[in-house]
């Protein structure tokens, strides 16, 4: 899952998105409402961390003049009166926590917003015998509990969210942000694990290449 974390605070911004990416998130990371519109125009998220005070304007008016279809929006801020609060869900928030707040907390609070009615989000996925919990990063493998990294679990759910061939583009932009160090094999490298790994697992030849095109997982009834 693809966050985008609005916040000027360097120090702030660098624990919020090291404590995201250990919960399974890929962050990409603006300081003003300028970048942000830079990175909305360039890729497409799951979610958006929206503070409000910024170098560059208001996160109030932004959320005012967003378009209807942006992903959704939680706002971490140190406004914390009632005003403050129902000023910013009625100016289109979908979520208000205060600052300071727990990662694991910012994190759940994603998940819900990912999840709710109207979204292809689901916490459990399943293909075949293979199950994923994307709230918990749980990979079964025919009811075993097996031990995936992170970034193959990133490619995993990409996979089991679409049905058919996935283009090597969608898949990059759901799994590494804008700013990550990507060289031209790394999806090749990171997919050939990730077969590895299920292929331990007793899913053998369940994950193919499309050469030049994408990867898809095999559709299997479970055995």
């Amino acid at each position: 899952m693809r966050v985008l974390l609005i916040e000027d605070n360097e120090q702030l911004s660098s624990l919020t998105t090291r404590g995201l990416t250990r919960h399974g998130f890929a962050v990409d990371c603006a300081r003003n409402l300028g970048v942000a519109r830079e990175f909305l125009a360039l890729g497409s998220f799951d979610a958006i961390i929206l503070d409000l005070g910024l170098p560059d304007g208001d996160g109030i008016d932004w959320l005012q003049g967003a378009p209807d279809d942006r992903p959704p929006v939680l706002v971490l801020s140190a406004r914390n009166t009632v005003d403050e609060r129902v000023l910013g869900l009625d100016s289109g928030a979908d979520d208000y926590l205060v600052k300071p707040a727990e990662v694991e907390e910012i994190a759940a609070r994603l998940r819900a917003l990912i999840r709710r009615p109207g979204s292809r989000q689901t916490a459990l996925l399943l293909r075949g015998n293979i199950q994923l919990n994307t709230d918990t990063r749980d990979v079964r493998v025919a009811g075993r509990s097996m031990l995936f990294g992170r970034k193959e679990v990133d490619l995993l759910e990409v996979l089991m969210r679409r049905n058919g061939v996935v283009a090597r583009e969608t898949i990059e932009s759901a799994v590494y942000g804008l700013s990550d160090p990507v060289t031209p094999n790394a999806l090749d490298a990171l997919a050939s694990r990730l077969r590895r790994r299920l292929a331990d697992a007793g899913e053998e030849n369940v994950l193919h290449t499309v050469r030049g095109v994408g990867y898809y997982l095999e559709e299997r009834s479970p055995s």
